[in-house]
């Protein structure tokens, strides 16, 4: 009988700890583990003149590296800090009266300046990301809100899309990412830490292409045009740009 309860109890743990998180307040959502990107070597149709408008912008307060974002000398958020992690500045993201932080644990996490509610937290890495113990995990790049969604990348090999209100996941695909990334309507152009510029499309995470950079950095988009780091591709094909 005591094996039998304690049986219960042990799932009864697991499950507990796949929906909330063990620091933080608000719910966890699973940490993703899937193949690799479906690459349709398609072209990109009906692409705008500009980059879209998103919702997010830089805001005023300073996330350090221990995992805490401060306004001035009040803290209003704290995580898990950790000796793993890569030293940069982090930026979070304000919008719609909140704030999106990305934190060297892995996590994306949409939380109330005013209160220091967190409304949400979103695993952005792979399963297999965990088994070695000090995997890099860090979320760098500032998330980007765009209609209904929260796009966000980090370095465990993870590129998602997330519900703004409920911070479920409805895609991720396995790229790491580093740079800020832009959108262009309804595709995202990404440069991975594989040094690969990808086209990923909002809807279900597929690339229409991926073609190799010279020098990773972060990509813009203008009049069906991406460069990177002096380059410059077709948007729609990734053709290469002669200059």
């Amino acid at each position: 009988m005591r094996k039998i309860l304690t049986t219960i109890f042990l799932a009864c743990l697991v499950v507990a700890c796949d929906k909330h998180d063990p620091i933080l307040s608000g719910t966890r959502i699973a940490i993703f583990d899937t193949g690799a990107p479906r690459v349709l070597n398609a072209t990109v149709k009906n692409l705008p003149e500009t980059s879209s408008k998103t919702k997010g912008a830089s805001c005023k307060y300073v996330q350090r590296n221990d995992n805490t974002v401060w306004d001035g000398d009040r803290k209003i958020f704290a995580g898990l800090a950790t000796n793993t992690f890569v030293n940069s500045v982090h930026k979070p993201v304000c919008a719609g009266g909140y704030v999106y932080a990305g934190l060297s644990t892995g996590e994306l996490v949409k939380f109330n300046p005013k209160n220091r509610q967190v409304v949400w937290i979103a695993d952005v890495y792979r399963q297999s990301n965990m088994m070695g113990g000090a995997s890099v995990l860090d979320v760098i790049a500032p998330a980007v809100i765009y209609g209904d969604y929260v796009y966000a990348g980090g370095l465990g090999g993870a590129f998602c899309k997330i519900s703004d209100e409920s911070g479920m996941t409805q895609w991720c695909i396995n790229i790491g990412v580093e740079h800020p990334f832009v959108i262009a309507d309804s595709v995202a152009y990404v440069v991975d830490t594989d040094g690969n510029l990808n086209t990923v499309r909002l809807r279900d995470g597929a690339l229409y292409w991926r073609t190799a950079v010279q020098k990773s950095a972060v990509p813009e988009y203008s009049n069906g045009i991406v460069s990177v780091s002096g380059e410059k591709f077709n948007a729609a094909d990734g053709s290469v740009v002669k200059q």
